[in-house]
């Protein structure tokens, strides 16, 4: 499709005009659906922990699956991305994302954990084809200046979409019952299925609007962005996008931010059962409200990349979160929910930043060096494996499973400090 859309240069430095601002929407409405798909699996752990019986490691693969689609799927994504464009990706992210969430109904009406976690990874690989064409899409859409700006802005709405799964996974998906392990060892398979078609009604809806949202995309123009090249060393290459020195810190920043990010937000629920005293339904407010700091987070966060320079703030925003997991970690009662809130605040950033950072300069290297940042999602699939295996080990502590995430912060935190820097081969005019 992209040899019928026009050809631009971040030389128009103008994101907001008129001939990017339709496009620019549209782009924003990719960061909020996948922002749903990932924040209704937080109350898709607990739920379906419940039906299945699951134990913390084998709940983890909910997480697993979905992005482990991400690896699989980056590199296939960004030839899509190569050969046919911004556009034909993101529609084709659109309807394989659909086809995943239309599975849950299967998957609930035969009671199958093994077809919910095929449908996920159908998601995630929706979801990696969606995040290696947006995510560049509205970084370089305008002033290359202002990339982490324009980045954190668009994915402010993926922010605004965990609040919106928060309320809509406390509401129709959580049960709110609450069952001891004898009952959920004898539960019968009427009450297991009756648990786990809640999921059905808000998938059908994503589905539908996934459909819909598709079917517009072919009617709107997409510019194809061209790049120019910092460093010297773009050859537009996926195995050659990585001589970027900073690139390749990128990429080992964002493993472990998503892996910290999934973390935080899988097992918040149970976090705010046991070091707060909540029932579920408590707990699933509470993350309705976690998901709304991190919203606010973005549009602040924003804000202050207009005068903050987005490494300083990264380093800021790590080091804070590096506290905010010691006290959910040590602490007892209320404030364990209050520091969990924290994070979602402090971690709002943390993935857009990231990205423009590792993409800054790289010219031709853009499709490919985005690709391999969509790769290291993979970290939502391994960490959050290991922090289950963490609690498992400790009696079930949640709290102390948190010393994970905490680990992947101090990784941010160096490449704030050190890793986003350009190592120029040549020396300006």
């Amino acid at each position: 499709m992209n040899h019928n859309q026009p050809e631009i240069t971040t030389a128009d430095e103008n994101p907001s005009g008129r001939k990017y601002l339709l496009p620019f929407i549209f782009v924003i409405s990719l960061f909020f659906l996948w922002g749903m798909a990932h924040n209704l699996d937080s109350s898709l752990i607990p739920h379906l922990r419940k039906a299945f019986n699951l134990s913390n490691l084998e709940s983890m693969l909910i997480d697993t699956s979905i992005f482990f689609a991400y690896f699989v799927m980056a590199i296939p994504a960004g030839i899509i991305l190569k050969k046919w464009g911004y556009k034909t990706t993101m529609i084709v992210g659109l309807l394989v994302f659909a086809c995943g969430a239309f599975l849950f109904v299967p998957a609930a009406n035969n009671l199958s954990y093994l077809t919910f976690l095929i449908a996920l990874f159908i998601i995630g690989c929706g979801l990696a084809t969606l995040e290696t064409s947006a995510n560049p899409y509205a970084a370089v859409l305008g002033d290359p200046k202002r990339a982490a700006s324009r980045l954190n802005l668009a994915a402010s709405f993926n922010g605004l979409a965990a609040a919106v799964a928060g309320y809509v996974g406390t509401h129709y998906i959580l049960s709110g019952k609450t069952y001891t392990k004898d009952e959920l060892t004898n539960m019968t398979e009427a009450l297991r299925l009756t648990e786990a078609s809640s999921v059905k009604t808000p998938y059908i809806i994503l589905g539908s609007v996934l459909v819909c949202i598709a079917i517009a995309f072919c009617f709107i123009k997409f510019p194809e962005i061209k790049t120019k090249s910092i460093d010297g060393e773009a050859k537009g290459s996926f195995l050659g996008s990585l001589k970027h020195k900073h690139l390749r810190w990128a990429v080992v920043a964002q493993f472990f931010y998503v892996g910290a990010q999934v973390c935080v937000t899988s097992s918040f629920i149970r976090a705010a059962q046991q070091g707060a005293g909540f029932d579920e339904k408590t707990a699933g407010i509470y993350l309705f409200i976690y998901g709304i700091l991190f919203t606010v987070g973005r549009f602040v966060g924003t804000a202050l990349l207009q005068y903050v320079k987005s490494p300083k703030l990264l380093s800021i925003y790590a080091c804070v979160s590096i506290v905010l997991c010691l006290i959910a970690i040590l602490s007892h009662g209320a404030i364990v929910v209050y520091a969990l809130g924290g994070l979602g605040f402090f971690m709002s950033i943390m993935f857009p930043t990231i990205f423009a950072l590792g993409i800054e300069g790289i010219g031709d290297d853009t499709k490919p060096g985005s690709s391999w940042l969509i790769m290291s999602i993979i970290g939502g699939s391994i960490v959050p494996l290991t922090m289950g295996a963490v609690i498992d080990f400790n009696n079930d502590n949640v709290q102390i499973g948190y010393s994970i995430p905490l680990v992947c912060f101090l990784i941010i935190l160096y490449f704030g400090l050190r890793g986003y820097k350009i190592a120029h081969k040549q020396t300006a005019n």
